[in-house]
């Protein structure tokens, strides 16, 4: 199989299962935001310090790449389409878990904070950013997808873990997280 098929030279793209959407289609933007999600969970992983997060993290990737599979594949949810692996819907409760953990060994957050601080906390800020544009690219294709729903909760827990987990990074290298100034100009 050639990495290249000509394809999409006419801009468009095929979806999983069959049929074919312009490039610019929302299922499309929705595929792509999730995937551009996982490459920057990647490179935050490469940043990070905290051993712990690297396994967990590394599930996550996996989570998004079948999530991303159940967005290219409409007809699958149809019945009519390719077998896909099986949603985590485990997942959000266990991010919850993870987050109330990490909550207990942080100080309180008594301030907006700012992207920032240790490399792996700056990435991880960066994942949080880019999984909001994910969960909203999600949500205009929630109408016509069944899994969206599912998907747009995934997101939304998964941007408060990252958040989280970039507030411990900063922590655990024994620096304070930038706390938003209102009013002042630096």
């Amino acid at each position: 199989m050639k990495i290249y098929t000509r394809g999409g030279d006419s801009g468009e793209t095929g979806l999983f299962g069959g049929g074919r959407v312009p490039k610019d289609h929302p299922r499309i933007g929705a595929c792509g935001a999730v995937d551009e999600l996982n490459a920057f969970l990647g490179r935050a992983l490469a940043a990070m310090t905290s051993e712990p997060w690297s396994a967990r993290l590394r599930e996550l990737q996996h989570d998004l790449f079948t999530l991303g599979s159940h967005l290219a594949a409409p007809a699958a949810a149809e019945g009519s389409g390719p077998k896909l692996p099986e949603l985590p819907t485990e997942r959000v409760s266990q991010m919850e878990g993870w987050i109330d953990d990490l909550d207990r060994e942080l100080p309180p957050l008594t301030a907006f904070i700012l992207p920032g601080g240790s490399p792996g906390a700056l990435e991880l800020h960066v994942c949080r950013t880019v999984c909001r544009r994910a969960e909203r690219a999600v949500v205009a294709v929630q109408p016509m997808d069944a899994a969206a729903e599912f998907t747009i909760r995934y997101l939304n827990r998964l941007s408060d873990l990252l958040f989280t987990i970039a507030r411990s990074e900063n922590h655990r290298s024994g620096l304070e997280d930038v706390r938003w100034r209102k009013g002042r100009s630096p």
